[in-house]
């Protein structure tokens, strides 16, 4: 099978420190994912001054902190980009960001010219940030968390129009939702789109995170499938790979006791080494869809297999019987399988009871 691309979401996890942010892109490295992700935003520009934060972001210590307020001391500016951006290279890891805004797209796109984008599932609704995304003519990956599967093609439909419209802007919805089964659509989302399996909430219970639903978006939308993995421990993320996945998202952190938004929902530096290795690991237990005798099976296959043999003398011209002929190992003389063929021929020679059949 394909190489399972890993993504090591850091997120906001790096609490506003570059340092923080260097360490975890060197652990995801040397856990050997593929690529490292963040948060790019400006804060003022996706969210009301006086919007509240989820609940899982509540922090006991300062519970009448605003979700803005949060928000801007994670903020990542233009030089810390560049900073992150130049250790990854350095480093030999990919990094990747999701934008949150227009003016972070155009960040990510422009300036740092990054290879994907990666669409948050609240996102999934922002057809203005959608189309544009489609518009850079870079493959993307949506999450779907909170989504309905009207929604996921809703959403597919403006990425759709977005990678083959030469327009700015589209006319309006029904016109995008028109176009969803046309050729070029479909070709354009098969080349460039990838749906994670998601559930937001953090952490998820393990009767939530539904995995069987990456076979429905599957069947429903034809596209590569993953999962963005909000569950405890790595369990989840390692089935996911022996169920099809070709992407896998797992936020990670130093500790889950530091404080900020993810951390508590997110996996420690020996969970993710532990999480590659399972999944490597997994990658090798699937193996391909050819059934076919392995070059490792050989050395058994004689010891392992039976021939036929005489269960008594057999005089020669004497006829193999059901009391003369049997099946033992090894399988070094004529196969087992034919032994009806054999009851009722003439033996051309004399047999010695045990002496294999020629």
């Amino acid at each position: 099978m394909n190489k399972t691309y890993i993504i090591a979401e850091i997120g906001v996890n790096h609490n506003g420190s570059i340092d923080t942010a260097k360490q975890l892109i060197s652990i995801a490295k040397k856990a050997g994912v593929d690529a490292v992700k963040f948060q790019s935003f400006k804060a003022q520009k996706i969210v009301q001054a006086g919007a509240k934060k989820a609940l899982y972001q509540v922090d006991k210590n300062n519970p009448q902190e605003s979700q803005l307020e949060m928000l801007k001391a994670l903020e990542l500016s233009v030089e810390e980009h560049q900073k992150l951006i130049t250790y990854c290279k350095e480093s030999k890891i990919q990094f990747l960001s999701t934008a949150f805004d227009l003016e972070s797209l155009e960040l990510l796109h422009s300036t740092f010219d990054l290879p994907l984008f990666k669409i948050a599932s609240g996102e999934i609704t922002n057809a203005q940030l959608l189309f544009k995304i489609a518009q850079t003519q870079k493959p993307c990956i949506l999450s779907t968390g909170m989504c309905s599967l009207d929604e996921i093609k809703m959403a597919l439909s403006i990425l759709g129009f977005g990678y083959v419209s030469k327009k700015n802007q589209p006319e309006g919805l029904e016109n995008v939702k028109a176009e969803f089964n046309n050729k070029s659509v479909q070709e354009a989302l098969q080349k460039n789109v990838t749906l994670l399996q998601c559930t937001t909430s953090y952490p998820t219970d393990f009767k939530d995170v539904n995995l069987l639903a990456m076979d429905t978006l599957y069947k429903e939308f034809g596209l590569s499938i993953g999962l963005s993995d909000h569950s405890t421990g790595i369990l989840a993320s390692v089935a996911a790979v022996s169920r099809g996945a070709c992407v896998i998202e797992k936020h990670i952190t130093l500790s889950r006791d530091l404080k900020g938004p993810d951390h508590f929902a997110s996996i420690e530096p020996d969970e993710l080494i532990n999480m590659v290795k399972q999944i490597r690991d997994v990658e090798l237990i699937l193996g391909s869809d050819k059934k076919e005798i392995q070059d490792s099976e050989l050395a058994n296959k004689n010891t392992s297999r039976k021939s036929l043999v005489a269960s008594a003398p057999i005089k020669a011209g004497e006829r193999f019987s059901l009391n003369n002929l049997d099946c033992i190992r090894p399988g070094t003389g004529i196969s087992a399988i034919y032994y009806w063929d054999y009851i009722g021929l003439e033996a051309s020679k004399d047999y010695e009871e045990g002496e294999l059949i020629q």
